[in-house]
């Protein structure tokens, strides 16, 4: 394998949000060797070196970190290979710029998670606010729905007293037919014995 090496400097927001980590976990992944180190200005400088295929596909990795982290402008150029430099590192800052580094990379990602409660807490005001809405639409609803509900019952008793008349004046028609039919049988048999003696009468 041709050892090929580019050396980067990076600048943007790039210092104390995990750039060095991510680029230390990307060159390990694709297996190149090098370092990465922050500089004063807040710059990051990049030295890798590897195969050109897979040093072209790290170039492309290092341009697009992951948040909070983001690229200003980059620049690259091609550097003579050092054999002896077997693997990546980070390059250490002083202790006390470490300390730091590692405290305003914690400080960074709690802003950024801060910033994104703070917008589910103002999308969670507009969901209040729009159940507060359903809760009075429904609040309306529900008291068309007593007045339909007291509307239906005074149309149900209203009916049913209809029904019981109906059903009186039913039971009087009932009763009259019998009794009718009744005294209607008793003057037929009342006739038809009559006519029985004078017929007697007559064949005497």
């Amino acid at each position: 394998m041709i050892l090929k090496a580019f050396q980067a400097r990076v600048y943007g927001r790039v210092q104390r949000v995990g750039y060095r980590r991510f680029i230390l976990d990307s060159a390990q992944e694709l297996g190149l060797s090098g370092y990465v180190k922050n500089e004063r200005d807040g710059s990051v400088t990049i030295f890798v070196q590897g195969d050109e295929a897979i040093l072209d596909k790290f170039i492309e990795m290092l341009k697009s970190p992951p948040p909070p982290a983001y690229l200003k402008s980059i620049d690259i150029r091609e550097t003579k290979p050092r054999p002896a430099i077997k693997y990546f590192m980070i390059k250490p800052s002083p202790l006390h710029e470490e300390l730091q580094e590692g405290f305003g990379a914690m400080q960074s990602i709690f802003m950024d998670y801060w910033r994104e409660f703070r917008e589910y807490r103002n999308e969670f005001r507009d969901f209040r606010e729009e159940f507060r809405d359903y809760r009075s639409e429904f609040r309306d609803y529900r008291e068309e729905f007593r007045e339909f509900a007291k509307r239906t019952d005074e149309n149900f008793k209203a009916i049913m007293e209809k029904y019981g008349e109906i059903s009186e004046k039913l039971t009087i028609i009932l009763e009259t037919l019998v009794r009718e039919s009744r005294e209607t049988r008793e003057m037929l048999n009342e006739t038809m014995k009559l006519l029985k003696e004078a017929l007697e009468k007559l064949s005497r």
